[in-house]
This record gives C-alpha cells, sequence and structure tokens, in this order.
C-alpha cells in the first residue's frame, strides 16, 4: 500500500497531525508532511510505501480537501 500526499492542496487544518501522528506532522508553512515520504517530482507529490496503514485511512478520510491518498 502507499500512501500519497498532494502538499499543494493542503490547507494546514492539522486533522491529519491529530488523527495519525505516526506518519503525519505539520511543517514550518503549516502545511502537512508524510513522515519518512519520499518527493515525486513528477507530480509534486509525496509518498510512502506501508504494509501496515494503522490510522494513515482515518486522516485521509478526515482531510477537508482530500490532500492525502491511499492506494
Amino acid at each position: 500500500m502507499k500512501i500519497i500526499l498532494e502538499r499543494e492542496k493542503c490547507i494546514g487544518c492539522g486533522s491529519c497531525a491529530a488523527i495519525c501522528p505516526k506518519f503525519f506532522e505539520l511543517e514550518e508553512d503549516g502545511k502537512s508532511h508524510l513522515k519518512g515520504s519520499k518527493i515525486n517530482t513528477k507530480n509534486q507529490t509525496e509518498e510512502l510505501e506501508a504494509q501496515n496503514l494503522d490510522c494513515a485511512t482515518q486522516a485521509a478520510e478526515a482531510c477537508p480537501v482530500e490532500a492525502i491518498k491511499i492506494k
């Protein structure tokens, strides 16, 4: 499974970091960051392979701008 964060869509509400601090944190610019992720320069996303998604699915569902995808 892969967690994908479209950082440009992020509005910095902080719901992902509150729900799932294992994977998400807010950066100094106020936007979310996917911990341990790799940047996909082709589509400007942060991506992280994970076998146990734990709370990441809940964070994706809570994101008001749908900036987090699980594939």
